[in-house]
């Protein structure tokens, strides 16, 4: 499953690990995604969202 938010769309960001010797091996970061309910019109329905999008009111939540 790909690693992306469904709202906003945010993926994977790429670097490198650097170790002492200055030896680069590639990393990735992926974002803090949640699995939640949101109400998509009526219907609540599970969405995976980063944590960015639920902290700024992005998503509604059913109650």
């Amino acid at each position: 499953m790909a690693q992306r938010c469904e709202i906003c769309g945010k993926g994977p960001m790429y670097g490198h690990r650097i170790s002492h010797a200055h030896n680069l091996t590639n990393r990735r970061w992926n974002p803090n995604l949640q699995r939640v309910r949101v109400l998509d019109g009526k219907t609540p329905r599970r969405m995976r969202v980063c944590t960015s999008c639920i902290r700024n009111g992005k998503i509604v939540k059913p109650a």
